[in-house]
C-alpha cells in the first residue's frame, strides 16, 4: 500500500523500482487509494510490477480492506471499493483476521479453445472477472510448467490485452491446486482473482461444486461460485511490515 498523498508521485518507472526484489522493496504490485466515484465507499488503483495498471486484484482488495481496518476507517459492516474492473463489496471478519470479497460474475468467452504453442497444443477456458484469465486443466502441474507456458499464453495474439494464466489440477469436487503466471507480474505464488477464475472454470467443467478451496504455493483461499457464476473470495489478511521509502528517484 502506498499512502494517498504519494499517489501523484508514482510513475511506471517508480512502480517497477518499488517492486524490484533486488533494488526496491520487492512486491507483486502496488496499491494506491483513490477518490471514490459516486456509489462507492472507497476506490483503489492497482499497479502491476511491470508498471502497467490492473483492473482488479482479489489479494489486493484483501490487503486494502485490512489497511482500512487497521486505520479505523472501516468496521465489521460491509463496504464497497471501486476498481477499474468494477465495484466490489468487502467485509472484514474475525477482528481483521479474515477478509471476504464479492468479486463479481465470471463471464466466459465461449467453449474450451485450443491454441498451438511451441510446446504443443494447449486447451484452455477463457473468462473475465473484470480482468482476463486463461485457465488450463492438467493432470499434473508445476512451477516449471507455469513458467514455460505462462508467457506463451500471456502474450499470444489470441489475447490482445494479454491475459493471466492458471494451471489447474482438480484434487476433489471441493478442492483444486493452482500454479499461476500473472499478467504483468510473471510467476506468482498466490492470486485472488486467479483463484476465482480457476474455481469458476472448474465448476463450468463440471469438476467441482459451488464451494472450492484453491490451494496455491502461497496459501489457500475459499472461493464460492453461485449457479450464475457470481464469485466470492475469503482468506486471511496479515500485516507484514510498514516503512518509509524516498520517491525521489
Amino acid at each position: 500500500m502506498v499512502e494517498p498523498e504519494d499517489a501523484a508521485r508514482l510513475t511506471p518507472e517508480r512502480v517497477r523500482w518499488l517492486c524490484d526484489r533486488h533494488l526496491g522493496v520487492g512486491a507483486d504490485g502496488v496499491l494506491v487509494p483513490a477518490a471514490p466515484p459516486p456509489g462507492a465507499d472507497f476506490a483503489l488503483a492497482i499497479w502491476n510490477p511491470d508498471g502497467s495498471e490492473a483492473e482488479k486484484s482479489g489479494n489486493g482488495l484483501r490487503i486494502f480492506a485490512r489497511w482500512l481496518w487497521d486505520r479505523g476507517r472501516v468496521a465489521a459492516a460491509p463496504f464497497t471499493v471501486a476498481t477499474k474492473g468494477g465495484v466490489v463489496r468487502c467485509e472484514v471478519r474475525d477482528g481483521g483476521a479474515r477478509i471476504h470479497v464479492e468479486m463479481g460474475r465470471a463471464r466466459f468467452a465461449g467453449p474450451e479453445e485450443t491454441l498451438a504453442l511451441p510446446d504443443g497444443p494447449v486447451s484452455f477456458t477463457a473468462l473475465s472477472i473484470g480482468n482476463p484469465h486463461c485457465v488450463v486443466r492438467r493432470d499434473e502441474i508445476s512451477p516449471e510448467l507455469a513458467r514455460r507456458l505462462g508467457p506463451q499464453l500471456e502474450t499470444h495474439p489470441r489475447f490482445p490485452a494479454r491475459t493471466n494464466v492458471q494451471l489447474v489440477k482438480v484434487l476433489a469436487r471441493d478442492r483444486i491446486q493452482l500454479e499461476i503466471w500473472e499478467r504483468g507480474a510473471g510467476y506468482t505464488l498466490a492470486s485472488g482473482s486467479s483463484a476465482c477464475a480457476a474455481a469458476a472454470a472448474a465448476v463450468k467443467w463440471g469438476s467441482c461444486d459451488g464451494a472450492v478451496t484453491v490451494v496455491m504455493p502461497g496459501g489457500a483461499l475459499a472461493i464460492g461460485v453461485s449457479p450464475d457464476f457470481e464469485l466470492t473470495l475469503e482468506g486471511p489478511g496479515e500485516k507484514v511490515f510498514e516503512g518509509v521509502l524516498p520517491l525521489d528517484r
